[in-house]
C-alpha cells in the first residue's frame, strides 16, 4: 500500500481490511466511476448518529432543538472541512485531471464529503463502534458546548424542527440532476414532505449547498401559504 494511505490510516487510527474501500472513500466522481458518492451518502447518515449520541451524553441540559443547532453546527461543511485538512486529505484525494487543475483537492465540498465517505468505509470495514469511535477521535479538540446552540440556524435545520414540532415525518432529498462538467458540477436537489403534497427545488455547488438551498425554498413556500 502507498506510503501515504498508510500514514493517514495511523492518523485514523483505523487500518482497513479491505484497502479497496479506503481508496474508493478517496475518490472523486472526476477520476473514476468508482468513487466515493455512496460511500459518502452511508457516511453522514453514521456521522450524525454519533454526533448525536455524542452531544446526549455531553450536553445533559440541553433540550432537542438546541441539541440539533449544536449538531448542525458540528457537521457542517465547514467543521468537516477543517477536520479533513487536519487529516491531510488533500495531500491523498484521487482527482481527475480538470479537478486537479482547477484546485479540487482543496475545495472544501470535495474534502468534507470525502471525510464523510472515509467515516463510511470504516463502519463497512469493522461496523459501527469504529465508526464512531473515529468520528468522536475527530471531535475530541473541537470545542463543544451549549452556546453553539445560539448560532442561526441553517435552513435544513429550521425545516427539519418545523417539522418535528408538527409532528411531522423530516423531508426526503434527492439529486434531481447534476449540471455542468465534472470539475465544475452543480447540484439540483429535491426536497419533498409527503404529508403535504409538497417539492421544493434548489442548487448548489455541492450536494449539501443544493439540499440547503432546496430546503430554504422549501421554508419560503410554507410561510408564503401561512403554515
Amino acid at each position: 500500500m502507498d506510503g501515504q494511505l498508510i500514514a493517514l490510516q495511523a492518523r485514523l487510527q483505523h487500518r482497513f481490511s479491505d484497502p479497496q474501500l479506503l481508496a474508493r472513500a478517496l475518490t472523486h466522481r472526476s477520476f473514476s466511476a468508482d468513487h466515493n458518492e455512496r460511500l459518502e451518502f452511508l457516511g453522514d447518515s453514521v456521522l450524525n448518529l454519533a454526533v448525536a449520541a455524542l452531544l446526549y451524553d455531553r450536553l445533559k441540559s440541553l433540550p432537542e432543538g438546541d441539541l440539533s443547532r449544536v449538531r448542525a453546527n458540528l457537521v457542517k461543511q465547514e467543521t468537516l472541512h477543517q477536520l479533513a485538512v487536519g487529516l491531510g486529505l488533500p495531500e491523498v484525494l484521487r482527482l481527475g485531471e480538470g479537478e486537479t487543475r482547477s484546485g479540487g483537492s482543496r475545495r472544501p465540498s470535495i474534502l468534507a464529503d470525502a471525510l464523510e465517505a472515509l467515516i463510511g468505509a470504516v463502519h463497512l470495514d469493522s461496523g459501527y463502534g469504529a465508526a464512531e469511535a473515529l468520528v468522536h477521535r475527530l471531535f475530541q479538540d473541537v470545542e463543544i458546548n451549549p452556546n453553539m446552540a445560539a448560532t442561526a440556524k441553517d435552513p435544513k435545520t429550521e425545516l427539519q424542527e418545523w417539522l418535528q414540532g408538527r409532528k411531522m415525518k423530516l423531508p426526503i432529498y434527492r439529486v434531481a440532476a447534476t449540471l455542468g462538467a465534472a470539475h465544475k458540477q452543480t447540484f439540483d436537489v429535491e426536497c419533498e414532505i409527503s404529508e403535504l403534497g409538497a417539492v421544493e427545488r434548489g442548487i448548489g455547488a455541492s450536494r449539501r449547498a443544493g439540499e440547503q438551498a432546496a430546503a430554504a425554498a422549501m421554508l419560503l413556500a410554507l410561510k408564503a401559504k401561512g403554515k
